[in-house]
């Protein structure tokens, strides 16, 4: 690691310039990717997250919306093969999960995917993952913070008997004018991370095991009423069907990654991400499955159009109680809450290294001293995230989020495979099986998934790549510390 008091590395500034073409496949080496770990503008971040709390990161970032919400939007879609779609997703995040886990045990940095794409495929591909990365992080936050409302309001209904008016719990165009409670929900989880990683880590840890038991409560007492004829038309809009399901409910995957976000702030980086990659997923995925065959045996596919705070009603109507289905609300409102906290915590970490790199601006790289946290990026990233969460539609937000995704994932997959080609030799704690069989198996299910996404979808990934672009040719490409220094940079290998 580099010395804190240290003076900063002697830069060549006689070194050539490289060429517009080489600018966009200049590398950052591997070492240099770990040296500059947890250094920021001001301060430097602190390593203080073991591999229990690396785990409970992952999982409160993935499990949430994706169960309590997103499922009442695929059932219509797949039927009572719901569950397929659930398995199709889930092995889409299983091989990329198994890319992330190498590359996070050998370059344990907080820029996750934009950190491995710099240092294997250049810094236009990093570009493109770091910007992926930020629709993943930022608009999942502001997804995931418009379904707590629905469960808010479902709480609020079987406690004292009130709800949020339409006009201030629903986004312009579904019968409101804001989306009140999506707004206080990434505003309270801001506050929780200006107070510091660990302090964060543990209230997480504590909703984590909140939402675990209230699954597990929803399919004791769902099964109850499981109905086997309610699987008797099993697929009854074919493949095609599941695809979109599938593409749909990849959602409730994302978040795994989060741990690998945590690179700087990790313990023991090399041998906890990985750990904490593989056991989040595995538990997530079970859970998933069981909810699912649990919710479709309760109710028919159809019932589930239009439905919100999905899990809550089943309760109600498996029991004719009202009580069982405001516990679940009440736990759905902690469960989603600790999603938005450590997805907006991921959101802030990536945007931190990509400051550091000179590819965004370097008040993102700001640390505070006192509690060892980019603070001014934390509150810049909060506000934006929650002007979406009151004013844009859940739909369209889970869409976009998952395209942005898939993308970042396939392109993580690619990584493992070039990483094992221009560094063969370097030490991996986690390695992929069967050579580049599964980098390339993960890869054909991220764009397997995205051809399953509507046109409209397309449409704004387009255009959000598009802007990317913009600013990276007119501001990044040029602020680029490999671009000042062209000493630091590794020159793309020979073929």
């Amino acid at each position: 690691m580099l010395d804190q008091g240290a003076a900063p590395p002697v830069v060549d500034t006689t070194a050539p310039k490289t060429s517009a073409l080489g600018a966009l496949v200049r590398r950052k080496p591997v070492e240099r990717l770990v040296d500059e770990g947890g250094q920021g503008e001001g301060g430097s971040l602190r390593r203080s997250l073991s591999m229990w709390q690396l785990t409970m990161i992952s999982i409160g970032a993935t499990l949430g919306t994706g169960i309590f919400v997103v499922l009442g939007d695929a059932v219509p879609k797949a039927g009572p093969a719901v569950t397929i779609a659930f398995v199709i997703a889930g092995l889409t995040a299983l091989f990329s999960a198994l890319s992330y886990a190498e590359l996070a045990g050998s370059i344990p940095v907080a820029g996750s995917s934009y950190s491995y794409a710099y240092a294997t495929m250049g810094e236009l591909v990093a570009w493109v993952c770091g910007w992926c990365l930020v629709l993943e992080y930022g608009v999942s936050v502001a997804a995931v913070a418009v379904g707590w409302g629905e469960y808010l309001n479902e709480l609020l209904d079987g406690t004292i008997g009130v709800t949020i008016p339409d006009v201030l719990s629903s986004a312009p165009g579904e019968g409101g004018v804001i989306n009140l409670p999506g707004l206080i929900v990434v505003m309270l989880a801001m506050v929780f991370l200006l107070g510091g990683a660990r302090e964060s880590a543990v209230v997480n840890t504590i909703m984590v095991g909140v939402k675990i038991v209230t699954l597990v409560i929803f399919c004791a007492i769902g099964f109850m009423g499981f109905k086997s004829g309610n699987y008797k038309d099993f697929m009854p809009l074919g493949m095609t069907g599941v695809g979109a399901a599938s593409a749909t409910l990849f959602f409730s995957y994302i978040g795994f990654d989060a741990a690998s976000t945590a690179g700087e702030e990790a313990k023991n980086p090399k041998r906890d991400l990985p750990r904490a990659i593989m056991l989040s997923l595995l538990i997530v995925t079970v859970l998933y499955v069981l909810v699912a065959a649990v919710a479709v045996g309760a109710w028919h596919w159809k019932a589930f159009e239009g439905s919100e705070a999905t899990l809550a009603a089943i309760m109600n109507d498996v029991t004719g109680q009202t009580f069982w289905g405001t516990m679940l609300a009440a736990g759905a409102v902690i469960s989603i809450a600790s999603v938005v906290l450590t997805v907006l915590y991921g959101q802030t970490r990536v945007l931190f290294a990509m400051s550091r790199d000179g590819l965004v601006p370097k008040v993102f790289g700001k640390v505070s001293g006192k509690t060892g946290t980019p603070r001014i990026n934390t509150v810049i990233v909060s506000l934006f995230c929650g002007v979406l969460a009151s004013v844009i539609p859940l739909g369209k937000l889970v869409d976009a989020t998952s395209i942005g995704t898939l993308f970042a994932f396939a392109l993580v997959n690619v990584a493992v495979i070039v990483l094992r080609r221009t560094r063969p030799d370097m030490p991996r704690t986690f390695k992929v099986a069967l050579g580049p069989v599964f980098p390339i198996l993960g890869f054909v299910f991220c764009i397997y998934n995205m051809a399953s996404l509507d046109v409209i979808t397309w449409v704004v990934f387009g255009c959000w790549m598009a802007a990317g672009l913009v600013f990276y040719f007119l501001y990044g490409m040029r602020r680029s510390r490999l671009a000042t220094a062209p000493a630091l940079a590794e020159a793309p290998a020979e073929k």
